[in-house]
C-alpha cells in the first residue's frame, strides 16, 4: 500500500492539476469564456431554482387529436362515395363517431366493404335501413392518444432548446401532462405563446367558385372551409375572409428550414422544402396557375398570393402585417414542427434571479461552514495528517466541479446540499484509516509499518461504505425526477472523487512525508 510508481504519481498530478484548471471556470468565467470547446471553458449550469426562470405544468388536449382524426376520415369516405357514386346523407362527425346513412339502403353492403378496407383501425356499425356509425378501436385511440403526447414533449422540448436554454427539465406527468421548467427564461409570457401555439403552416388552393359573402351566409361548397385572415381590424374583427379547398397541396412537415429575414424593408419568414414538398410544391403551382394560393397558419390566412408562374426551386417567403419579433417567433415554430393538440396551462409558477441568488449565497455559505468545521475538526483531531486532509478536501471539491462542468450538469439547492454532504463525507474515509493507524502505532508497529496496516485493514470497510451510498444514489437518480436526480448526480460524483481521493491523494501524501522525514513516532 505504500509503493508509488513514478506513473501513478505522475497520473494523479495530471487528475489534480486537470481538476483544478476545469473547476477554474466557475470561478473566473470571463477568463475563460473565448477558449476552445475542448478547453477548460464551461461551467456547471444553474438549475431553475438558482437562476430563475420558468415553472409551467401543461395539459395536452387530446380530444382534439381524436376529433381531428375523425375529420380525416370523414373526408376520406366523402371522397371515396363521390368516386364509388354513392349518394349518402348526413356525413359529418357526432362527438367520437363518424355517422351517415345511406340514399339507397341496397348498397349497404358495399359501402360496408368499402369502408372496412379504407381503415383498419375503424369498428364500423351498419344498421339494415343504411344508417353507418364509425368509431375507433380502443386499442387505435390509446395509441393516438400517447403518440400526442410523446410528439408534443419532442416539440416542446425543439420550441425550448430554439431559445438558446441550457439544460431544460421537459417530463411527462400522469396521462396528459407535461411539466416544463426553463431555467434563466424571463419573460415566461413569451415562453408560453411559443410553446402553446400550434404553429400548423398548411398551403390551399382559394375556391372562387362561390363568393366570399354567399359563404359568409352558411352556404360553403363541400370539401372547402371559410377562413379569416390573420390581419385585424381596429376593432378586432378579421379584415376579410377565405374560401379554402381542405385539400392541402403541402404541409408544415415538408419544412426543412424557416428563417426570419427581410425583404423590401419588411420582416418577412423564409422557407425551404425537402424534395418530396418541393416536387408537390412545383407541381401545384404549374397546374394551377392564375389562381389564389392562401399561406394558412392554425386555422388563419397569412397571405393569399396570385401563382404568376410555376415555382420549382422549393423555396419561398411568407409575407404579412409580422414584426420582426412575430417573424422570430414563427420561424421558431416552423422550424420546430407542429404540435398535434393544444395545450392549456394547468399551473403556472416563476422563480426570480433575486430568489436564486439567494439560494446560492446560502448554499455557499452553507458549503463554507461545513468546510471550515471539518477542517478544525480533521486539524484538531490528527494534527499534519488531518491538514493533509483538508488539503485533498480542496482538491475533492475541485474534482467535484470539475466533473459537473464537463458533463455540463445542471446544479440545483439539492445538488448543492449533495455537495455540501459529500464535503462531510469525503473525510469518513481518513477517520477510519487514521483510526487504524492510530490503533496500530499503539500496539508498537513501527510508523512505516501502522500505516501501511492502517490503509489495508481499512480498505475493504471503505469500500462497502462509499459503494453502499452510491447504490443508494445511482437508484434515486434512475427512479426520482428534477431536483432528486440532481442531488442524486452530485452525491454520485462527491462519492467516487472522495474515494480518490482519500485512497490516493492523501495517501501519496502521507506516505511522501514518510519517505522524506523518516519520523520515530506519527505526529497522529
Amino acid at each position: 500500500m505504500l509503493q508509488f510508481p513514478v506513473w501513478k504519481k505522475v497520473l494523479i498530478g495530471v487528475i489534480c492539476a486537470l481538476g483544478v484548471l476545469y473547476a477554474a471556470p466557475n470561478f473566473a468565467p470571463g477568463v475563460f469564456k473565448d477558449l476552445p470547446s475542448w478547453a477548460p471553458s464551461k461551467t456547471v449550469n444553474l438549475g431553475l431554482d438558482l437562476q430563475g426562470g420558468a415553472h409551467l405544468l401543461m395539459q395536452v388536449e387530446v380530444e382534439a387529436v381524436v376529433e381531428e382524426r375523425l375529420q380525416s376520415t370523414e373526408e376520406l369516405i366523402r371522397g371515396e362515395l363521390r368516386e364509388a357514386r354513392v349518394r349518402a346523407r348526413g356525413l359529418g362527425v357526432d362527438g367520437n363517431t363518424v355517422t351517415f346513412r345511406l340514399t339507397d339502403p341496397t348498397q349497404r353492403d358495399e359501402v360496408l366493404a368499402l369502408v372496412r378496407e379504407l381503415d383498419q383501425e375503424l369498428v364500423v356499425e351498419a344498421s339494415e335501413a343504411g344508417a353507418f356509425r364509425l368509431t375507433l378501436t380502443d386499442a387505435a385511440r390509446d395509441e393516438m392518444i400517447n403518440n400526442a403526447i410523446e410528439q408534443s414533449i419532442e416539440i416542446v422540448r425543439r420550441r425550448v432548446d430554439e431559445f438558446g436554454t441550457t439544460e431544460p427539465t421537459i417530463q411527462r406527468q400522469g396521462e396528459d401532462r407535461i411539466l416544463v421548467q426553463v431555467p434563466g427564461v424571463g419573460d415566461t409570457e413569451r415562453l408560453k405563446e411559443v410553446l402553446n401555439t400550434t404553429a400548423k403552416l398548411s398551403f390551399h388552393l382559394v375556391d372562387r367558385s362561390v363568393p366570399v359573402q354567399q359563404a359568409l351566409q352558411g352556404r360553403t361548397p363541400p370539401g372547402t372551409d371559410l377562413l379569416p385572415t390573420r390581419e385585424k381590424l381596429a376593432s378586432g374583427e378579421p379584415a376579410g375572409y377565405y374560401l379554402v379547398g381542405r385539400r392541402v397541396i403541402v404541409s408544415g412537415e415538408n419544412l426543412t428550414n424557416a428563417q426570419s429575414t427581410f425583404q423590401e424593408g419588411r420582416p418577412v419568414v423564409a422557407f425551404s422544402f425537402d424534395s418530396r414538398g418541393a416536387k408537390r410544391f412545383g407541381d401545384a403551382t404549374r397546374d394551377n396557375v392564375d389562381e389564389l394560393l392562401a399561406i394558412v397558419l392554425d386555422d388563419q390566412v397569412v397571405s393569399a398570393p396570385r401563382i404568376n408562374e410555376p415555382i420549382l426551386g422549393g423555396s419561398g417567403i411568407i409575407t404579412g402585417d409580422f414584426s420582426l419579433q412575430e417573424t422570430e417567433d414563427l420561424a421558431i415554430l416552423l422550424r420546430a414542427g407542429a404540435l398535434p393538440a393544444p395545450l392549456s396551462y394547468i399551473e403556472e409558477r416563476s422563480v426570480g434571479p433575486g430568489l436564486g441568488q439567494d439560494s446560492i449565497d446560502a448554499g455557499r455559505l452553507a458549503a463554507i461552514i461545513g468546510f471550515v468545521g471539518v477542517a478544525l475538526f480533521m486539524a484538531a483531531s490528527y494534527g499534519l495528517f488531518g491538514a493533509m486532509t483538508v488539503l485533498a478536501l480542496v482538491l475533492n471539491l475541485c474534482l467535484i466541479l470539475a466533473i459537473l462542468s464537463a458533463i455540463q450538469a445542471t446544479l440545483t439547492l439539492p445538488g448543492i446540499a449533495g455537495i455540501v454532504l459529500t464535503v462531510g463525507m469525503a473525510v469518513d474515509a481518513n477517520v477510519l484509516i487514521f483510526e487504524r493507524i492510530r490503533e496500530e502505532s499503539r500496539q508498537g508497529r513501527t510508523p512505516i509499518s501502522a500505516v501501511d496496516a492502517g490503509y489495508r485493514g481499512a480498505l475493504s470497510t471503505i469500500i462497502d461504505a462509499n459503494l453502499t451510498t452510491l447504490i443508494a444514489a445511482v437508484l434515486l437518480f434512475a427512479f426520482g425526477s428534477g431536483p432528486i436526480r440532481g442531488f442524486a448526480v452530485t452525491l454520485s460524483v462527491g462519492i467516487v472523487t472522495s474515494m480518490f481521493t482519500a485512497i490516493m491523494i492523501t495517501r501519496l501524501f502521507v506516505v511522501s512525508w514518510l519517505r522524506a522525514k523518516r519520523p520515530q513516532a506519527l505526529p497522529i
